[in-house]
Protein backbone atom coordinates (compact mmCIF):
# COMPACT_ATOMS: atom_id res chain seq x y z
CA UNK A 1 0.00 0.00 0.00
CA UNK A 2 1.46 3.40 -0.97
CA UNK A 3 2.32 5.88 1.77
CA UNK A 4 0.54 9.24 2.04
CA UNK A 5 3.50 10.94 0.36
CA UNK A 6 3.61 8.40 -2.45
CA UNK A 7 -0.16 8.71 -2.82
CA UNK A 8 0.21 12.43 -3.55
CA UNK A 9 2.99 11.72 -6.06
CA UNK A 10 0.88 9.09 -7.82
CA UNK A 11 -2.16 11.38 -7.99
CA UNK A 12 -0.07 14.20 -9.41
CA UNK A 13 1.20 11.81 -12.06
CA UNK A 14 -2.36 10.79 -12.87
CA UNK A 15 -3.53 14.40 -12.99
CA UNK A 16 -0.74 15.15 -15.46
CA UNK A 17 -2.59 13.08 -18.06
CA UNK A 18 -5.65 15.33 -17.65
CA UNK A 19 -3.54 18.51 -17.74
CA UNK A 20 -2.30 17.56 -21.22
CA UNK A 21 -5.80 18.46 -22.42
CA UNK A 22 -5.65 21.86 -20.81
CA UNK A 23 -8.13 23.55 -23.14
CA UNK A 24 -10.85 21.10 -22.21
CA UNK A 25 -9.68 21.21 -18.60
CA UNK A 26 -10.04 24.98 -18.62
CA UNK A 27 -13.63 24.58 -19.85
CA UNK A 28 -14.20 22.05 -17.08
CA UNK A 29 -12.87 24.33 -14.35
CA UNK A 30 -14.78 27.39 -15.63
CA UNK A 31 -17.96 25.31 -15.89
CA UNK A 32 -17.50 23.82 -12.42
CA UNK A 33 -16.78 27.19 -10.84
CA UNK A 34 -19.87 28.78 -12.43
CA UNK A 35 -21.99 25.74 -11.49
CA UNK A 36 -20.62 25.85 -7.94
CA UNK A 37 -21.22 29.59 -7.59
CA UNK A 38 -24.92 29.23 -8.51
CA UNK A 39 -25.56 27.37 -5.22
CA UNK A 40 -24.50 30.17 -2.82
CA UNK A 41 -25.97 32.66 -5.35
CA UNK A 42 -29.32 30.93 -4.94
CA UNK A 43 -28.95 31.24 -1.14
CA UNK A 44 -28.36 35.00 -1.50
CA UNK A 45 -31.40 35.15 -3.81
CA UNK A 46 -33.59 33.86 -0.97
CA UNK A 47 -33.40 37.11 1.05
CA UNK A 48 -34.89 39.52 -1.53
CA UNK A 49 -37.30 36.80 -2.65
CA UNK A 50 -38.83 36.46 0.83
CA UNK A 51 -38.35 39.93 2.28
CA UNK A 52 -38.97 41.91 -0.92
CA UNK A 53 -41.95 39.96 -2.22
CA UNK A 54 -43.83 38.26 0.61
CA UNK A 55 -42.89 40.71 3.42
CA UNK A 56 -42.49 44.16 1.83
CA UNK A 57 -44.51 43.52 -1.34
CA UNK A 58 -41.89 45.54 -3.28
CA UNK A 59 -43.14 45.70 -6.93
CA UNK A 60 -39.59 46.09 -8.32
CA UNK A 61 -38.38 42.91 -6.58
CA UNK A 62 -41.57 41.10 -7.62
CA UNK A 63 -40.86 41.97 -11.26
CA UNK A 64 -37.24 40.77 -11.46
CA UNK A 65 -37.37 37.81 -9.02
CA UNK A 66 -38.73 35.22 -11.54
CA UNK A 67 -36.24 36.35 -14.20
CA UNK A 68 -33.34 36.11 -11.74
CA UNK A 69 -34.36 32.57 -10.83
CA UNK A 70 -34.34 31.54 -14.52
CA UNK A 71 -30.93 33.18 -15.06
CA UNK A 72 -29.43 31.31 -12.09
CA UNK A 73 -30.64 27.92 -13.35
CA UNK A 74 -29.79 28.73 -16.98
CA UNK A 75 -26.22 29.46 -15.88
CA UNK A 76 -26.20 26.21 -13.92
CA UNK A 77 -27.51 24.22 -16.90
CA UNK A 78 -25.04 25.64 -19.44
CA UNK A 79 -22.05 25.40 -17.11
CA UNK A 80 -23.08 21.86 -16.07
CA UNK A 81 -23.22 20.70 -19.69
CA UNK A 82 -19.93 22.38 -20.52
CA UNK A 83 -18.09 20.82 -17.56
CA UNK A 84 -19.69 17.36 -17.85
CA UNK A 85 -19.01 16.91 -21.57
CA UNK A 86 -15.47 18.27 -21.34
CA UNK A 87 -14.72 16.10 -18.31
CA UNK A 88 -15.96 12.96 -20.06
CA UNK A 89 -13.87 13.85 -23.12
CA UNK A 90 -10.80 14.17 -20.91
CA UNK A 91 -11.66 10.95 -19.08
CA UNK A 92 -11.91 8.83 -22.22
CA UNK A 93 -8.78 10.48 -23.61
CA UNK A 94 -6.91 9.57 -20.41
CA UNK A 95 -8.13 5.96 -20.70
CA UNK A 96 -7.05 5.80 -24.36
CA UNK A 97 -3.63 7.31 -23.66
CA UNK A 98 -2.78 5.17 -20.63
CA UNK A 99 -4.00 1.99 -22.32
CA UNK A 100 -1.89 2.77 -25.37
CA UNK A 101 1.17 3.36 -23.18
CA UNK A 102 0.54 0.15 -21.24
CA UNK A 103 0.06 -1.91 -24.39
CA UNK A 104 3.16 -0.40 -25.96
CA UNK A 105 5.16 -1.23 -22.82
CA UNK A 106 3.79 -4.80 -22.81
CA UNK A 107 5.03 -5.24 -26.37
CA UNK A 108 8.54 -4.15 -25.40
CA UNK A 109 8.99 -5.87 -22.04
CA UNK A 110 11.56 -8.68 -21.87
CA UNK A 111 10.31 -12.25 -22.30
CA UNK A 112 11.61 -12.90 -18.76
CA UNK A 113 8.97 -10.50 -17.38
CA UNK A 114 6.18 -12.69 -18.79
CA UNK A 115 7.78 -15.76 -17.27
CA UNK A 116 7.13 -14.41 -13.77
CA UNK A 117 3.86 -12.45 -14.29
CA UNK A 118 0.48 -14.06 -14.91
CA UNK A 119 -1.61 -12.81 -17.81
CA UNK A 120 -4.64 -12.12 -15.58
CA UNK A 121 -2.73 -9.43 -13.68
CA UNK A 122 -1.64 -7.75 -16.91
CA UNK A 123 -5.14 -7.78 -18.44
CA UNK A 124 -6.62 -6.40 -15.21
CA UNK A 125 -4.17 -3.51 -15.27
CA UNK A 126 -4.96 -2.78 -18.90
CA UNK A 127 -8.77 -2.83 -18.45
CA UNK A 128 -9.97 -2.46 -14.85
CA UNK A 129 -7.20 -0.38 -13.30
CA UNK A 130 -7.17 2.13 -16.15
CA UNK A 131 -10.90 2.80 -15.66
CA UNK A 132 -10.29 3.45 -11.96
CA UNK A 133 -7.48 5.83 -12.81
CA UNK A 134 -9.76 7.73 -15.19
CA UNK A 135 -12.35 8.11 -12.45
CA UNK A 136 -9.74 9.46 -10.04
CA UNK A 137 -8.18 11.85 -12.56
CA UNK A 138 -11.49 13.29 -13.84
CA UNK A 139 -14.59 12.70 -11.69
CA UNK A 140 -12.56 13.11 -8.53
CA UNK A 141 -11.29 16.43 -9.87
CA UNK A 142 -14.83 17.49 -10.74
CA UNK A 143 -16.07 16.89 -7.20
CA UNK A 144 -13.04 18.58 -5.63
CA UNK A 145 -13.36 21.75 -7.73
CA UNK A 146 -17.14 22.17 -7.80
CA UNK A 147 -17.80 21.25 -4.18
CA UNK A 148 -14.90 23.35 -2.93
CA UNK A 149 -16.46 26.35 -4.70
CA UNK A 150 -19.85 25.55 -3.16
CA UNK A 151 -18.38 25.19 0.34
CA UNK A 152 -16.30 28.38 0.10
CA UNK A 153 -19.20 30.34 -1.43
CA UNK A 154 -21.71 29.04 1.10
CA UNK A 155 -19.43 29.81 4.04
CA UNK A 156 -18.94 33.29 2.64
CA UNK A 157 -22.71 33.83 2.52
CA UNK A 158 -23.08 32.48 6.07
CA UNK A 159 -20.35 34.76 7.47
CA UNK A 160 -21.91 37.72 5.66
CA UNK A 161 -25.22 37.19 7.40
CA UNK A 162 -23.92 36.02 10.82
CA UNK A 163 -20.33 35.26 11.77
CA UNK A 164 -21.47 34.06 15.20
CA UNK A 165 -23.69 31.29 13.80
CA UNK A 166 -21.05 30.41 11.19
CA UNK A 167 -18.50 29.66 13.93
CA UNK A 168 -20.90 27.09 15.38
CA UNK A 169 -20.88 25.26 12.05
CA UNK A 170 -17.09 25.34 11.87
CA UNK A 171 -16.84 23.50 15.20
CA UNK A 172 -17.87 20.40 13.27
CA UNK A 173 -14.91 20.76 10.86
CA UNK A 174 -12.26 18.93 13.00
CA UNK A 175 -14.65 15.99 13.52
CA UNK A 176 -15.29 15.77 9.78
CA UNK A 177 -11.56 16.07 8.95
CA UNK A 178 -10.70 13.21 11.33
CA UNK A 179 -13.40 11.01 9.88
CA UNK A 180 -12.21 11.72 6.33
CA UNK A 181 -8.60 10.81 7.26
CA UNK A 182 -9.71 7.48 8.75
CA UNK A 183 -11.89 6.67 5.76
CA UNK A 184 -9.06 7.53 3.32
CA UNK A 185 -6.71 4.99 4.89
CA UNK A 186 -9.38 2.28 4.93
CA UNK A 187 -10.45 2.94 1.34
CA UNK A 188 -6.88 2.63 0.06
CA UNK A 189 -6.28 -0.62 1.94
CA UNK A 190 -9.52 -2.13 0.63
CA UNK A 191 -8.85 -0.85 -2.91
CA UNK A 192 -5.52 -2.69 -3.00
CA UNK A 193 -7.20 -5.91 -1.87
CA UNK A 194 -9.95 -5.55 -4.46
CA UNK A 195 -7.45 -5.02 -7.29
CA UNK A 196 -5.43 -8.09 -6.31
CA UNK A 197 -8.60 -10.19 -6.18
CA UNK A 198 -9.86 -8.89 -9.54
CA UNK A 199 -6.52 -9.99 -11.05
CA UNK A 200 -7.05 -13.48 -9.61
CA UNK A 201 -10.62 -13.61 -10.91
CA UNK A 202 -9.40 -12.62 -14.38
CA UNK A 203 -6.55 -15.14 -14.30
CA UNK A 204 -8.72 -18.09 -13.26
CA UNK A 205 -11.39 -17.17 -15.82
CA UNK A 206 -8.76 -16.85 -18.57
CA UNK A 207 -7.22 -20.22 -17.70
CA UNK A 208 -10.62 -21.94 -17.57
CA UNK A 209 -11.63 -20.58 -20.97
CA UNK A 210 -8.29 -21.51 -22.56
CA UNK A 211 -8.22 -24.99 -21.02
CA UNK A 212 -11.89 -25.90 -21.49
CA UNK A 213 -11.05 -29.27 -23.10
CA UNK A 214 -8.60 -30.29 -20.36
CA UNK A 215 -11.09 -29.30 -17.66
CA UNK A 216 -13.74 -31.56 -19.14
CA UNK A 217 -11.43 -34.49 -19.91
CA UNK A 218 -9.88 -34.55 -16.43
CA UNK A 219 -13.16 -33.80 -14.63
CA UNK A 220 -11.91 -30.47 -13.33
CA UNK A 221 -15.22 -28.59 -13.49
CA UNK A 222 -15.92 -28.94 -9.77
CA UNK A 223 -12.35 -27.99 -8.87
CA UNK A 224 -12.37 -24.90 -11.10
CA UNK A 225 -15.81 -23.87 -9.81
CA UNK A 226 -14.59 -24.02 -6.21
CA UNK A 227 -11.36 -22.19 -7.07
CA UNK A 228 -13.27 -19.42 -8.82
CA UNK A 229 -15.94 -19.24 -6.12
CA UNK A 230 -13.29 -18.84 -3.40
CA UNK A 231 -11.61 -15.82 -4.96
CA UNK A 232 -14.95 -14.41 -6.17
CA UNK A 233 -16.28 -14.59 -2.60
CA UNK A 234 -13.21 -12.82 -1.23
CA UNK A 235 -13.67 -10.11 -3.86
CA UNK A 236 -17.33 -9.76 -2.86
CA UNK A 237 -16.42 -9.43 0.83
CA UNK A 238 -13.80 -6.76 0.11
CA UNK A 239 -16.25 -4.79 -2.01
CA UNK A 240 -18.90 -5.01 0.72
CA UNK A 241 -16.44 -3.81 3.34
CA UNK A 242 -15.66 -0.83 1.15
CA UNK A 243 -19.37 -0.17 0.51
CA UNK A 244 -20.08 -0.52 4.25
CA UNK A 245 -17.40 2.04 5.06
CA UNK A 246 -18.77 4.39 2.43
CA UNK A 247 -22.39 3.87 3.48
CA UNK A 248 -21.73 4.42 7.20
CA UNK A 249 -19.44 7.40 6.77
CA UNK A 250 -21.98 9.52 4.85
CA UNK A 251 -24.79 9.30 7.49
CA UNK A 252 -22.30 9.95 10.31
CA UNK A 253 -21.06 13.04 8.52
CA UNK A 254 -24.60 14.21 7.82
CA UNK A 255 -25.53 13.68 11.46
CA UNK A 256 -22.57 15.81 12.57
CA UNK A 257 -23.77 18.54 10.21
CA UNK A 258 -27.35 18.10 11.45
CA UNK A 259 -26.17 18.65 15.05
CA UNK A 260 -24.45 21.82 13.88
CA UNK A 261 -27.64 22.84 12.03
CA UNK A 262 -29.78 22.22 15.11
CA UNK A 263 -27.36 24.30 17.19
CA UNK A 264 -27.67 27.13 14.69
CA UNK A 265 -31.46 27.03 14.75
CA UNK A 266 -31.46 27.02 18.56
CA UNK A 267 -28.94 29.89 18.81
CA UNK A 268 -30.70 31.98 16.16
CA UNK A 269 -34.07 31.69 17.89
CA UNK A 270 -32.84 32.44 21.40
CA UNK A 271 -31.24 35.53 22.85
CA UNK A 272 -30.40 38.71 20.94
CA UNK A 273 -29.37 37.08 17.63
CA UNK A 274 -32.99 36.71 16.57
CA UNK A 275 -33.30 40.49 16.42
CA UNK A 276 -30.68 40.65 13.62
CA UNK A 277 -32.63 38.34 11.31
CA UNK A 278 -35.50 38.94 8.97
CA UNK A 279 -37.20 35.87 7.53
CA UNK A 280 -35.31 36.39 4.27
CA UNK A 281 -31.91 36.78 5.93
CA UNK A 282 -32.45 33.69 8.10
CA UNK A 283 -33.64 31.61 5.11
CA UNK A 284 -30.61 32.78 3.07
CA UNK A 285 -28.32 31.70 5.92
CA UNK A 286 -30.07 28.35 6.31
CA UNK A 287 -30.07 27.73 2.53
CA UNK A 288 -26.31 28.36 2.41
CA UNK A 289 -25.77 26.08 5.38
CA UNK A 290 -27.93 23.27 3.96
CA UNK A 291 -26.02 23.66 0.69
CA UNK A 292 -22.91 22.49 2.59
CA UNK A 293 -24.38 19.03 3.34
CA UNK A 294 -24.22 17.47 -0.13
CA UNK A 295 -20.73 18.77 -0.98
CA UNK A 296 -19.40 17.47 2.34
CA UNK A 297 -21.02 14.10 1.62
CA UNK A 298 -19.57 13.97 -1.90
CA UNK A 299 -16.14 15.01 -0.69
CA UNK A 300 -16.28 12.10 1.75
CA UNK A 301 -17.36 9.66 -0.95
CA UNK A 302 -14.78 10.93 -3.42
CA UNK A 303 -12.15 9.28 -1.23
CA UNK A 304 -13.36 5.95 -2.62
CA UNK A 305 -12.54 7.25 -6.11
CA UNK A 306 -9.26 8.90 -5.16
CA UNK A 307 -7.90 6.06 -3.05
CA UNK A 308 -9.01 3.45 -5.55
CA UNK A 309 -7.44 5.50 -8.33
CA UNK A 310 -4.21 5.93 -6.40
CA UNK A 311 -3.99 2.19 -5.71
CA UNK A 312 -4.72 1.48 -9.40
CA UNK A 313 -2.23 4.15 -10.43
CA UNK A 314 0.49 2.52 -8.34
CA UNK A 315 -0.20 -0.78 -10.12
CA UNK A 316 -0.21 0.85 -13.57
CA UNK A 317 2.92 2.93 -13.03
CA UNK A 318 4.79 -0.08 -11.68
CA UNK A 319 4.22 -1.65 -15.10
CA UNK A 320 4.95 1.52 -17.07
CA UNK A 321 8.18 1.94 -15.10
CA UNK A 322 9.37 -1.59 -15.91
CA UNK A 323 12.59 -1.56 -17.91
CA UNK A 324 11.93 -2.51 -21.56
CA UNK A 325 14.13 -4.88 -23.51
CA UNK A 326 17.68 -3.64 -23.70
CA UNK A 327 18.70 -2.64 -27.20
CA UNK A 328 22.17 -1.15 -27.06
CA UNK A 329 23.15 -2.61 -30.41
CA UNK A 330 23.91 -0.27 -33.28
CA UNK A 331 25.19 -2.64 -35.95
CA UNK A 332 22.84 -3.30 -38.87
CA UNK A 333 23.23 -6.65 -40.61
CA UNK A 334 23.22 -6.77 -44.39
CA UNK A 335 23.50 -9.87 -46.58
CA UNK A 336 24.39 -12.11 -43.66
CA UNK A 337 25.96 -15.53 -44.16
CA UNK A 338 24.63 -17.23 -41.02
CA UNK A 339 27.82 -18.29 -39.24
CA UNK A 340 27.35 -18.70 -35.47
CA UNK A 341 29.93 -19.12 -32.75
CA UNK A 342 29.18 -20.07 -29.15
CA UNK A 343 32.13 -19.56 -26.81
CA UNK A 344 31.78 -20.92 -23.25
CA UNK A 345 28.19 -19.68 -22.91
CA UNK A 346 26.62 -20.01 -19.46
CA UNK A 347 23.11 -18.80 -18.68
CA UNK A 348 20.66 -18.68 -15.79
CA UNK A 349 17.20 -17.07 -15.80
CA UNK A 350 17.99 -14.95 -12.76
CA UNK A 351 20.93 -14.52 -10.45
CA UNK A 352 19.48 -16.79 -7.76
CA UNK A 353 18.54 -19.63 -10.14
CA UNK A 354 20.61 -22.63 -11.16
CA UNK A 355 22.54 -22.56 -14.40
CA UNK A 356 20.41 -23.73 -17.33
CA UNK A 357 23.29 -23.69 -19.85
CA UNK A 358 26.81 -24.58 -18.72
CA UNK A 359 29.88 -23.79 -20.78
CA UNK A 360 28.28 -24.23 -24.22
CA UNK A 361 30.81 -24.00 -27.06
CA UNK A 362 30.26 -24.90 -30.70
CA UNK A 363 30.34 -23.32 -34.14
CA UNK A 364 27.87 -23.30 -37.00
CA UNK A 365 28.80 -22.68 -40.62
CA UNK A 366 26.50 -20.79 -42.96
CA UNK A 367 23.72 -23.00 -44.31
CA UNK A 368 24.28 -25.83 -41.84
CA UNK A 369 21.39 -27.69 -40.26
CA UNK A 370 21.99 -28.05 -36.51
CA UNK A 371 19.81 -30.44 -34.53
CA UNK A 372 19.42 -30.22 -30.76
CA UNK A 373 18.32 -33.39 -28.98
CA UNK A 374 18.02 -34.47 -25.39
CA UNK A 375 15.55 -35.05 -22.61
CA UNK A 376 13.11 -32.32 -21.54
CA UNK A 377 14.91 -29.75 -19.40
CA UNK A 378 18.28 -30.35 -21.03
CA UNK A 379 18.48 -26.72 -22.27
CA UNK A 380 17.58 -27.07 -25.97
CA UNK A 381 14.83 -24.42 -26.03
CA UNK A 382 16.81 -22.04 -23.82
CA UNK A 383 19.76 -22.25 -26.19
CA UNK A 384 17.75 -21.30 -29.30
CA UNK A 385 15.95 -18.56 -27.32
CA UNK A 386 19.31 -16.82 -26.92
CA UNK A 387 19.74 -16.53 -30.70
CA UNK A 388 17.05 -13.81 -31.23
CA UNK A 389 17.94 -12.48 -27.75
CA UNK A 390 14.70 -13.36 -26.02
CA UNK A 391 16.96 -13.50 -22.98
CA UNK A 392 20.11 -11.49 -22.26
CA UNK A 393 22.82 -11.47 -19.62
CA UNK A 394 24.57 -14.69 -20.54
CA UNK A 395 28.22 -15.23 -19.71
CA UNK A 396 30.50 -16.02 -22.62
CA UNK A 397 30.07 -14.90 -26.21
CA UNK A 398 27.65 -15.59 -29.07
CA UNK A 399 28.49 -14.14 -32.48
CA UNK A 400 26.71 -14.02 -35.82
CA UNK A 401 29.10 -13.63 -38.75
CA UNK A 402 31.73 -12.56 -36.24
CA UNK A 403 29.56 -9.84 -34.64
CA UNK A 404 28.46 -10.19 -31.00
CA UNK A 405 24.67 -10.53 -30.81
CA UNK A 406 24.38 -7.73 -28.25
CA UNK A 407 26.09 -5.34 -30.69
CA UNK A 408 23.39 -5.88 -33.34
CA UNK A 409 20.28 -3.70 -33.31
CA UNK A 410 17.54 -5.88 -31.83
CA UNK A 411 14.89 -5.40 -34.53
CA UNK A 412 17.49 -5.97 -37.23
CA UNK A 413 18.70 -9.16 -35.54
CA UNK A 414 15.21 -10.62 -35.29
CA UNK A 415 14.49 -9.84 -38.95
CA UNK A 416 16.99 -12.58 -39.79
CA UNK A 417 14.90 -15.33 -38.13
CA UNK A 418 11.84 -17.36 -38.98
CA UNK A 419 10.26 -19.68 -36.43
CA UNK A 420 7.99 -22.71 -36.51
CA UNK A 421 7.15 -24.19 -33.14
CA UNK A 422 5.36 -27.22 -31.80
CA UNK A 423 2.72 -25.00 -30.17
CA UNK A 424 1.63 -22.86 -33.10
CA UNK A 425 0.31 -19.39 -32.34
CA UNK A 426 -2.30 -18.03 -34.74
CA UNK A 427 -4.16 -14.75 -34.40
CA UNK A 428 -7.93 -14.25 -34.53
CA UNK A 429 -7.69 -13.08 -38.11
CA UNK A 430 -7.89 -14.42 -41.64
CA UNK A 431 -5.74 -17.22 -43.05
CA UNK A 432 -4.09 -14.70 -45.36
CA UNK A 433 -3.17 -12.30 -42.52
CA UNK A 434 -1.83 -15.15 -40.40
CA UNK A 435 0.52 -16.25 -43.17
CA UNK A 436 1.51 -12.70 -44.09
CA UNK A 437 1.84 -11.50 -40.49
CA UNK A 438 3.57 -8.29 -39.34
CA UNK A 439 6.16 -7.01 -41.79
CA UNK A 440 4.91 -9.51 -44.39
CA UNK A 441 1.48 -7.85 -44.78
CA UNK A 442 2.53 -5.84 -47.85
CA UNK A 443 3.53 -8.96 -49.77
CA UNK A 444 1.52 -9.79 -52.91
CA UNK A 445 -1.29 -12.33 -52.69
CA UNK A 446 0.39 -14.47 -55.33
CA UNK A 447 3.41 -14.86 -53.05
CA UNK A 448 1.17 -15.80 -50.12
CA UNK A 449 -0.51 -18.43 -52.27
CA UNK A 450 2.88 -19.79 -53.38
CA UNK A 451 4.04 -20.05 -49.76
CA UNK A 452 0.85 -21.89 -48.81
CA UNK A 453 1.34 -24.27 -51.74
CA UNK A 454 4.96 -24.93 -50.74
CA UNK A 455 3.75 -25.78 -47.23
CA UNK A 456 1.10 -28.14 -48.66
CA UNK A 457 -1.60 -25.94 -47.11
CA UNK A 458 -3.27 -24.73 -50.32
CA UNK A 459 -5.64 -27.68 -50.69
CA UNK A 460 -7.28 -27.32 -47.29
CA UNK A 461 -7.29 -23.49 -47.46
CA UNK A 462 -9.24 -23.51 -50.74
CA UNK A 463 -11.79 -25.85 -49.16
CA UNK A 464 -12.50 -23.38 -46.33
CA UNK A 465 -15.70 -21.31 -46.54
CA UNK A 466 -13.94 -18.10 -47.55
CA UNK A 467 -10.60 -19.48 -48.66
CA UNK A 468 -7.70 -17.22 -47.67
CA UNK A 469 -10.20 -14.75 -46.13
CA UNK A 470 -11.54 -17.31 -43.64
CA UNK A 471 -11.32 -16.27 -39.99
CA UNK A 472 -9.41 -18.96 -38.07
CA UNK A 473 -10.76 -18.15 -34.57
CA UNK A 474 -8.85 -17.49 -31.38
CA UNK A 475 -5.45 -19.18 -31.77
CA UNK A 476 -6.77 -21.08 -34.78
CA UNK A 477 -9.44 -23.04 -32.89
CA UNK A 478 -11.35 -23.65 -36.15
CA UNK A 479 -8.38 -25.51 -37.66
CA UNK A 480 -6.82 -28.89 -36.88
CA UNK A 481 -3.37 -29.13 -35.33
CA UNK A 482 -1.83 -30.17 -38.62
CA UNK A 483 -3.51 -27.33 -40.51
CA UNK A 484 -2.27 -24.78 -37.98
CA UNK A 485 1.25 -26.11 -38.27
CA UNK A 486 1.20 -25.92 -42.06
CA UNK A 487 0.12 -22.26 -41.84
CA UNK A 488 3.07 -21.61 -39.53
CA UNK A 489 5.40 -23.29 -42.03
CA UNK A 490 3.89 -21.20 -44.84
CA UNK A 491 4.58 -18.10 -42.75
CA UNK A 492 8.22 -19.15 -42.36
CA UNK A 493 8.54 -19.88 -46.07
CA UNK A 494 7.08 -16.47 -46.95
CA UNK A 495 9.44 -14.61 -44.60
CA UNK A 496 12.45 -15.90 -46.60
CA UNK A 497 14.62 -15.36 -43.50
CA UNK A 498 18.24 -16.58 -43.68
CA UNK A 499 18.04 -18.32 -40.27
CA UNK A 500 15.34 -20.79 -39.23
CA UNK A 501 14.35 -22.15 -35.84
CA UNK A 502 12.24 -25.31 -36.01
CA UNK A 503 10.85 -26.71 -32.78
CA UNK A 504 9.25 -30.07 -33.66
CA UNK A 505 7.82 -28.40 -36.77
CA UNK A 506 6.12 -31.56 -38.05
CA UNK A 507 4.94 -33.05 -34.78
CA UNK A 508 1.22 -32.37 -35.33
CA UNK A 509 1.08 -33.80 -38.84
CA UNK A 510 -0.13 -37.16 -40.01
CA UNK A 511 2.31 -39.45 -41.83
CA UNK A 512 1.21 -38.39 -45.33
CA UNK A 513 1.32 -34.67 -44.54
CA UNK A 514 4.65 -35.05 -42.75
CA UNK A 515 6.15 -36.63 -45.84
CA UNK A 516 5.03 -33.66 -47.95
CA UNK A 517 6.22 -31.15 -45.35
CA UNK A 518 9.61 -32.80 -45.08
CA UNK A 519 10.04 -32.23 -48.83
CA UNK A 520 8.93 -28.61 -48.44
CA UNK A 521 11.37 -28.16 -45.56
CA UNK A 522 14.22 -29.62 -47.58
CA UNK A 523 13.68 -26.89 -50.16
CA UNK A 524 13.22 -24.27 -47.44
CA UNK A 525 16.41 -25.25 -45.59
CA UNK A 526 18.71 -24.94 -48.59
CA UNK A 527 21.37 -22.26 -48.05
CA UNK A 528 19.78 -21.31 -44.70
CA UNK A 529 21.28 -21.82 -41.27
CA UNK A 530 18.79 -23.91 -39.34
CA UNK A 531 18.43 -24.87 -35.69
CA UNK A 532 16.10 -27.82 -35.16
CA UNK A 533 14.84 -28.98 -31.78
CA UNK A 534 13.73 -32.56 -32.16
CA UNK A 535 12.39 -35.39 -30.07
CA UNK A 536 11.69 -37.69 -33.02
CA UNK A 537 15.13 -38.58 -34.31
CA UNK A 538 13.77 -39.62 -37.72
CA UNK A 539 13.33 -35.91 -38.56
CA UNK A 540 17.00 -35.01 -38.05
CA UNK A 541 18.95 -37.84 -39.60
CA UNK A 542 20.12 -35.57 -42.43
CA UNK A 543 21.27 -32.76 -40.10
CA UNK A 544 24.85 -31.55 -40.66
CA UNK A 545 25.49 -31.62 -36.92
CA UNK A 546 23.59 -33.08 -34.00
CA UNK A 547 24.17 -31.72 -30.50
CA UNK A 548 23.19 -34.14 -27.73
CA UNK A 549 22.37 -32.13 -24.60
CA UNK A 550 22.03 -33.16 -20.98
CA UNK A 551 21.63 -30.94 -17.90
CA UNK A 552 22.60 -27.81 -19.83
CA UNK A 553 25.74 -29.26 -21.41
CA UNK A 554 26.61 -30.62 -24.83
CA UNK A 555 27.73 -34.17 -24.13
CA UNK A 556 28.02 -35.39 -27.74
CA UNK A 557 28.37 -33.74 -31.14
CA UNK A 558 28.49 -35.11 -34.67
CA UNK A 559 26.46 -36.39 -37.59
CA UNK A 560 23.79 -39.05 -37.21
CA UNK A 561 26.10 -41.85 -38.34
CA UNK A 562 29.02 -40.59 -36.26
CA UNK A 563 26.95 -40.49 -33.08
CA UNK A 564 25.51 -43.95 -33.70
CA UNK A 565 29.01 -45.35 -34.15
CA UNK A 566 30.07 -43.90 -30.78
CA UNK A 567 27.31 -45.90 -29.07
CA UNK A 568 26.89 -43.21 -26.41
CA UNK A 569 23.86 -41.27 -25.19
CA UNK A 570 22.55 -40.54 -28.70
CA UNK A 571 22.82 -44.21 -29.65
CA UNK A 572 20.84 -45.21 -26.57
CA UNK A 573 18.14 -42.64 -27.37
CA UNK A 574 17.98 -43.84 -30.97
CA UNK A 575 17.80 -47.45 -29.87
CA UNK A 576 15.00 -46.58 -27.43
CA UNK A 577 12.93 -44.98 -30.20
CA UNK A 578 13.50 -47.42 -33.04
CA UNK A 579 15.11 -50.70 -32.07
CA UNK A 580 12.62 -51.46 -29.31
CA UNK A 581 9.54 -50.46 -31.35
Amino acid sequence: MPSEKNGVIIYKRLAAYAFKHWRYLLMVIVGLVISGVTIPLFAVYMQPLLDGTFMDKDPEVISWAPLALMVIFLLRGISGFMSSYSMEWIGRSVVKEIRSELFERLLHLPVAYYDKTNSGTLVTRLIYHVEQVSMAATKGLKILVQDSVIIIGSLGVMFYYSWQLSLIVLVAAPLIAGLVAFISRRFRKLSNKIQEQVSEVTQIAHESIAATREIRIFDGIDYESKRFEAVNTLNHKSYMKRILTESISAPIMQFIMAVALASVVYSATHGTLIENFTPGRFMAFMTAMIALLDPVKRLTNVNALLQGGIAAGESIFSLLDETPEKDCGTHLLQDIQGNFEFKNVTFRYNKDADEVLKGISFSVKAGEKIALVGQSGSGKTTLVNLLPRFYDNWDGEITLDGIALEDIKLSNLREQFAYVGQDVTLFNDTVKNNIAYGKLQKIKESQIKSAAEAAFALDFIEQLSDGFDTEVGENGTLLSGGQKQRLAIARAILSDAPILILDEATSALDTKSERHIQKALETLLKNRTTFMIAHRLSTIEKADKILMMENGRIIESGTHSELLSQKGAYYKLYELQFVND
